[in-house]
């Protein structure tokens, strides 16, 4: 009767998948972007300049992302997309935070 009344408690947690249908929504590089990235990436032995590359702080992020983490032809073969959706999801749990990510790749990577 235990077990019966402590499995009936589960619950799956299916976090909602990065959309390729839509077309992208306007994000801002730095309003947008570089707060997700100064809060779960630039942090002292991952993303800092002189451990993981790319660098995410503030002051480097958009060049070291441009230098050949970002593909605007082919978005999804981005390496900053395969990696905020595979190994590094952990640190990126928000599926709104990814699709902000995705979008500014596919409206072409901008400075703004």
């Amino acid at each position: 009767m235990l077990s019966l009344s402590l499995s009936s408690c589960y619950k799956d947690v299916i976090l909602p998948a990065v959309t390729t249908e839509q077309p992208p929504k306007y994000v801002s590089f730095s309003k947008d972007l570089q707060p997700i990235f100064t809060a779960n990436c630039a942090l002292s032995g991952c993303h800092v300049a002189g451990s993981q590359q790319p660098y995410l702080t503030a002051d480097v992020s958009y060049t070291q992302l441009t230098g050949g983490f970002v593909n605007t032809v082919l978005p999804t073969q981005s390496t900053l997309y395969i990696e905020i959706n595979g190994e590094m999801e952990v640190h990126i749990p928000s599926a709104t935070d990814r699709q902000k990510i995705f979008d500014w790749i596919r409206n072409g990577a901008p400075n703004n």
